[in-house]
């Protein structure tokens, strides 16, 4: 089984995923071929969901711990299920990792369009670690 963690949202900055995991972790740029990113009505946060021929760009992270993965378990939540999804890597390489994925029954909360990290960075991480203080203290 995988040890690495796909991240396409709030986890692609290192700070929050070192938090969340409670531990500094290497990564690499990576993208999921056949998904789709979408806000989350009412969140600073995406989800993805399976999408034919779409792409989704983000940070693979290796080699967490197995003390890492109740945490991010518990911080995804309910409307997130771990799935293991393959990744493409530069140079043409291929890794084979876990996503948290979307569920079908929450779907109906994804909006429209592309959720937008660079806004993310500028006006809503600040927000998304208001609402979300504590979950470094995850266990």
């Amino acid at each position: 089984m995988s040890r690495h963690c796909f991240t396409y949202g709030s986890l692609m900055c290192a700070d929050i995923m070192s938090r969340v995991c409670a531990v500094d972790l290497r990564s690499v740029p990576a993208t999921l071929p056949g998904f789709s990113r979408h806000p989350v009505r009412d969140a600073t946060y995406p989800g993805i969901q399976p999408a034919g021929n779409a792409r989704v760009d983000g940070l693979l992270y290796l080699d967490l711990p197995e003390s890492a993965w109740p945490r991010l378990d518990a911080f995804e939540g309910e409307m997130y299920a771990r799935t293991l999804v393959q990744v493409e890597l530069s140079g043409g390489h291929t890794a084979e990792t876990w996503a948290y994925v979307f569920k079908p029954e929450h779907r109906h909360l994804l909006m429209t369009g592309d959720w937008d990290f660079k806004a993310f960075l500028r006006c809503g991480k600040s927000h998304f670690e208001v609402c979300y203080l504590g979950f470094d203290r995850l266990t």
